[in-house]
């Protein structure tokens, strides 16, 4: 089952590589944090933030190609949790199709945040988190 969440922190600390969000469970109590690099969060940031830049980066250019092609990004989903590290697929619907595509979390959610599509975390990603 897909639990709806929201980015409720991004921590930017700028002397050290690693960098964290954090998600949390929108009708709960649940969160947890994702780290992820400097470049992502960036991006999360500045998509949250409304800040255009004159030539599309990374994620916008996804966006755009995704759009050109005519599809649009429904929602994202963190779909698993291996060996500590986070997955997360990617849900585009197109023709009333929907596709699937495999993504880091750090960058499905640069996508979501620019579009403003909901996220989702697998209830059983949550309940490896409670182990």
């Amino acid at each position: 089952m897909e639990i709806p969440v929201e980015l409720s922190q991004i921590l930017i600390n700028e002397t050290v590589d690693q960098q964290i969000i954090i998600l949390k469970e929108q009708d709960g109590d649940r969160s947890f944090p994702i780290v992820i690099g400097m470049p992502e969060i960036l991006a999360i940031d500045r998509r949250l933030k409304g800040y255009e830049l004159p030539r599309p980066l990374t994620h916008d250019l996804l966006a755009n190609v995704i759009e050109q092609l005519g599809g649009r990004v429904s929602r994202v989903v963190i779909n698993d949790l291996r060996e500590h590290t986070f997955y997360a697929r990617i849900y585009v619907l197109r023709d009333s199709k929907e596709i699937e595509i495999d993504s880091r979390p750090s960058d499905a959610i640069a996508l979501a945040c620019g579009l403003t599509v909901p996220l989702f975390v697998e209830d059983r990603v949550f309940d490896q988190l409670q182990m």
